[in-house]
């Protein structure tokens, strides 16, 4: 099998187990740490999170300038490029450290009126060590870029699974010693030197990656800049769409406050990952139709295929978590959180609509029209943290969630606008075949699924999952037999049969 073969079917793995770990690690953390040092533990990882967005997305225009310099066979060129990007990272590092620190003597004065003076202590060791972290962290995934662009993606991501359930153990047994958020903290950093380090090692003794300046070009700088900005400002876009969010209720709230909107801000980010990693197994056979010129008939049809495979999942998944997912939040981390269900039903309801058109992202990529869609999300996120803000006074983390929210869809409808004029895309052909019949099942669902609570009016676990298997497994055949096309019942076969030969090789 292929190292390209390989790295993809680790990547699913990574994300299958980053979710089932996340699930199962996070109400022991919560219950571990208490609500407010939980609070107080997300509260300052997404503070000090939010300046990882100066990588400048540099790590993307690596992987692209190591495969073009190899494709090229240029060599010099490689090691100059390398050499350059080291000594730019080393710029943004002495930046970073620079604000870091000078946010540091002014924690209190940003925190004074939310946190205690025994949390504010807290914070300063927490921030420190997650600011030296940082500061290591976006020079060192350089060596991951470096992987890709050499296209070894097995080595480095194998790492990254090894460090989830190393992590995991860790976690556990820090909890069960009466740790608390510091030594979490630790834990992460330590995990991040030695996952960067041992990267180091394989770039540089098993690849042989030379890094060496023969001269410094500025030609060369301006188009790593040019190329990386446009990544750079979607970074931009996804840390003031969620971080942002918990470090303004950490001002204007409390602790607990902020860890009910990072709970339900988790659960939302499960729901973008599956849909990413389904959209990522389909998106190569789409490509094929923007490099031939498609016209916007064709890429609609392509989208249309897409996104209603997408829809069906998404629909699942939505469905239950709308008429189930209070019971399981409750179940999981406690009745202090059921305002995180309402928090991750939002994001989850918004990102339908993007997240089904997602291969329209892919088009914009292709036809380097990228920058469109950065704009335009910058701007309305940055309305909706501006609402969000207002909103606090009113309904806390709801408010600040409904305002991000509102920011996120008005700029899916200018998005829409945009793929009508520019790629000539039909916006109407697309909803109706998309949407129509699925949406008007997901109804009739929502509502069976509410007369199913009515029969399980206690909260546990064996219930939880009973109700939504039923849910599940009526969704599934119902979708089958009235709303799956011809070529959606033939994927389900062809996985259906796959799931058969894997039984008779284990048997």
């Amino acid at each position: 099998m292929s190292q390209l073969k390989k790295g993809a079917l680790l990547s699913y793995g990574t994300i299958f187990l980053t979710n089932v770990i996340g699930i199962v690690l996070t109400p022991f953390i919560v219950r571990g740490l208490g609500d407010s040092e939980y609070g107080l533990y997300t509260l300052i990882g997404a503070f000090i999170g939010t300046m990882a967005v100066l990588d400048l997305g540099l790590n993307n225009t690596i992987v692209r300038y190591v495969a073009k310099y190899r494709a090229e066979e240029d060599e010099e060129g490689e090691a100059n490029f390398l050499a350059t990007t080291m000594y730019i990272y080393g710029v943004i590092t002495f930046i970073l450290l620079a604000i870091g620190i000078g946010i540091y003597f002014n924690l209190e004065n940003i925190f004074g009126d939310s946190l205690s003076l025994v949390e504010l202590d807290k914070a300063k060791v927490m921030f420190m060590i997650l600011l030296f972290n940082i500061a290591v962290t976006i020079p060192g995934n350089a060596f991951e870029a470096i992987c890709n662009g050499y296209e070894h993606f097995v080595y480095p991501k194998k790492m990254r699974m090894i460090r989830y359930v190393i992590r995991s153990a860790a976690v556990v047994g820090l909890l069960y010693f009466k740790g608390g958020a510091i030594g979490l903290v630790v834990i992460d950093t330590l995990m991040n030197l030695t996952i960067i380090g041992s990267n180091v090692y394989y770039v540089i003794k098993k690849l042989k990656v030379q890094f060496k300046l023969s001269s410094f070009n500025k030609k060369l700088v301006k188009e790593i800049f040019t190329y990386s900005f446009w990544i750079f400002l979607m970074g931009l876009v996804y840390q003031f769409q969620w971080r942002t969010g918990q470090f303004i209720l950490g001002v204007k709230t409390d602790t607990v406050t902020v860890a009910i909107f990072a709970i339900g801000v988790l659960l939302g980010t499960y729901y973008a990952t599956f849909a990413t990693t389904i959209t990522n197994l389909l998106i190569p056979k789409a490509m094929k139709l923007v490099v031939s010129n498609a016209s916007g008939l064709e890429i609609t049809e392509m989208a249309i295929k897409i996104g209603r495979v997408l829809l069906i999942l998404l629909y699942l998944l939505l469905g239950g978590f709308v008429v189930f997912g209070k019971e399981f939040v409750v179940l999981w981390v406690g009745e202090t959180y059921v305002n995180s269900w309402v928090i991750a039903v939002l994001i989850m309801v918004t990102l339908t609509n993007s997240l089904t058109l997602s291969f329209m992202t892919s088009i914009l990529k292709a036809k380097n029209l990228y920058r469109f869609k950065s704009v335009i999300y910058i701007l309305f996120v940055a309305l909706g943290l501006g609402l969000g803000y207002f909103l606090i006074d009113r309904i806390q983390e709801i408010g600040m969630m409904l305002g991000l929210c509102i920011g996120v869809l008005i700029s899916q409808i200018v998005l829409n606008v945009y793929f009508v004029r520019v790629l000539d895309f039909k916006i109407w052909k697309f909803y109706k075949d998309t949407f129509l019949r699925g949406s008007l099942f997901l109804m009739v669902f929502l509502l069976l699924g509410f007369y199913l609570n009515t029969f399980f009016q206690n909260y546990n676990w064996p219930s939880f999952i009973l109700k939504t298997a039923m849910f599940s497994i009526f969704y599934l055949f119902a979708n089958y037999f009235f709303v799956f096309n011809n070529y959606e019942k033939q994927l389900t076969k062809k996985a259906l049969n796959k799931v058969g030969a894997l039984k008779n090789i284990i048997k």
